[in-house]
């Protein structure tokens, strides 16, 4: 369960048609992850009616990508889940919302970075310092 969970809240979009736009969304989506190099095994996107925001999954064997729309904000939040034990995805993660991000092209951005699966472990031993 260790990975990458990135959080994103994006403001002021210059791209607000997009916003509304389902099929472009989708593609969009599943296209920046598997030109990150992630595995897609499936995806949902729904519109709602006006004023028409996108809610969408895109599930990736590494885990997911999911996206919600404002289009009367001009807003988005965007997570992006990354954890496999098979290797370290967190740059694949990062290309994804850095490729979505030049799409929307938001004014103002809000990103975390959250490290997930150390709850289990304990905690580090610090080194003993010299007597």
């Amino acid at each position: 369960m260790d990975g990458l969970h990135l959080c994103a809240e994006w403001h002021d979009c210059a791209a607000t048609a997009l916003l509304r736009d389902r099929d472009t969304l989708r593609e969009a989506g599943v296209r920046a992850a598997r030109e990150a190099g992630l595995s897609v095994v499936g995806e949902v996107f729904h519109a709602f009616p006006e004023p028409g925001g996108v809610t969408g999954v895109v599930l990736l064997a590494e885990s997911h990508l999911a996206l919600h729309t404002w289009p009367e904000l001009a807003a988005v939040t965007l997570d992006v889940y990354v954890c496999n034990r098979s290797g370290d995805h967190s740059r694949q993660a990062r290309q994804v919302l850095a490729t979505l991000r030049a799409m929307l092209s938001p004014a103002r951005v809000e990103e975390r970075e959250i490290m997930r699966g150390a709850l289990g472990r304990p905690p580090a031993v610090p080194p003993a310092s010299p007597a």
